[in-house]
């Protein structure tokens, strides 16, 4: 699973037993990315567990201190570690890659206020990139080169464009990055809730020819390799 801002673990839970997941993977440590592993932890730590063993925490590099220190407002029980109980924390190296499973992910830097890193997940054929958060940037649209789907973030309008400095994209610009990576499909998310879909997708459409999905809780899709 990649990312797990506030409100992701409530729809994780509809798909999938918390139990299952094998490894958590954080683009970086802005709190709507992060903050949701402290539900996951009280759900893997007092929970059915069905496995003995930890759920893998792949942190960008720095990631654990910032982690650690919000776990500090929390007390373990039983003078436990809050996060290790049930995460094995690590930092993962965005140089290199990292395999889980039968996936394969690869990073690149984005341009966003704190160091962050798109993700690269490609297995059985079929790829996905997530851009996490970036202004328009050619690091994550090479990184998106090929994908069976681009998941990028859409922030802002057009009128956000012009605000200095950038961290965020726009629907527009995403699908001028789903474009020069010849991604075959592009997901827009990370967009606010007062966004108009039908405006998001017929700016993204003027550069864009593939398929355009505005993604929201709950959507559900299969990548075809």
């Amino acid at each position: 699973m990649a990312d797990l801002g506030s409100g992701a673990f409530a729809s994780l839970r509809r798909f999938r037993d918390p139990d299952s997941l094998d490894a958590v993977v954080i683009s970086h440590m802005h709190a709507d990315h992060f903050l949701d592993l402290v539900p996951l932890r009280y759900a893997l730590k007092y929970g059915e567990r069905s496995r003995n063993r930890k759920v893998e925490l792949y942190l960008p590099p720095g990631g654990e201190e910032m982690l650690r220190k919000l776990a500090g407002a929390f007390h373990s029980e039983a003078g436990g570690d809050f996060i290790g109980d049930v995460f094995n924390v690590r930092a993962y190296d965005p140089e290199n890659e990292l395999r889980v499973g039968d996936v394969t992910m690869r990073f690149a830097p984005t341009s966003h206020y704190i160091s962050t890193f798109a993700i690269r997940f490609e297995t059985r054929g079929a790829s996905l990139t997530y851009s996490a958060d970036t202004a328009p940037d050619t690091r994550v649209a090479a990184l998106a080169s090929g994908s069976t789907a681009f998941l990028c973030e859409a922030t802002l309008n057009e009128r956000g464009e012009a605000e200095r400095p950038r961290g965020h994209s726009s629907a527009r610009e995403a699908a001028g990055m789903a474009a020069a990576a010849g991604a075959a499909r592009l997901l827009l998310t990370h967009y606010p809730a007062s966004a108009d879909v039908r405006q998001m997708e017929a700016a993204a459409g003027a550069s864009y020819d593939g398929r355009i999905d505005v993604v929201d809780d709950g959507f559900v899709t299969t990548l075809e390799s």
